[in-house]
C-alpha cells in the first residue's frame, strides 16, 4: 500500500474526504517526525513505539574498492509492534 491507497482507505474509513485524510496522515507524519527529532518516544498501547536508536562509530569497508572507511556515530528512527498488532500480523488474537 501507498500513501495514495491509504489517503483513500482512511477516507473511506473515516466518510471523510481524500483532501481531509490526506491532512490528517500528513499531521501524523509530522507529529511523530517532531516527537523523535526531540528524542522522545512515541507509544501507541497495542500497535507499537515509535523511538530513536543510537548507532555507535564503526569500522566499514567501500565495497567498490574494498578500502577501509570510519563510519560515523548516528542515530535511527526504529518502530517496535506492539503485541495486538504481532498477534494480528499471525492470525492469533490477542
Amino acid at each position: 500500500m501507498n500513501r495514495q491507497e491509504l489517503i483513500e482507505a482512511l477516507a473511506k474509513t473515516t466518510g471523510d474526504t481524500k483532501a481531509g485524510a490526506d491532512r490528517n496522515i500528513a499531521a501524523i507524519i509530522e507529529i511523530i517526525t517532531a516527537t523523535l527529532k526531540k528524542g522522545d518516544k512515541l507509544a501507541l498501547v497495542g500497535f507499537g513505539t515509535f523511538e530513536v536508536r543510537k548507532r555507535a562509530a564503526r569500522a566499514g569497508r567501500n565495497p567498490a574498492t574494498g578500502a577501509a572507511i570510519k563510519i560515523k556515530a548516528s542515530k535511527a528512527p526504529a518502530f517496535k509492534a506492539g503485541a495486538t498488532l504481532k498477534a494480528a500480523v499471525n492470525g492469533s488474537k490477542k
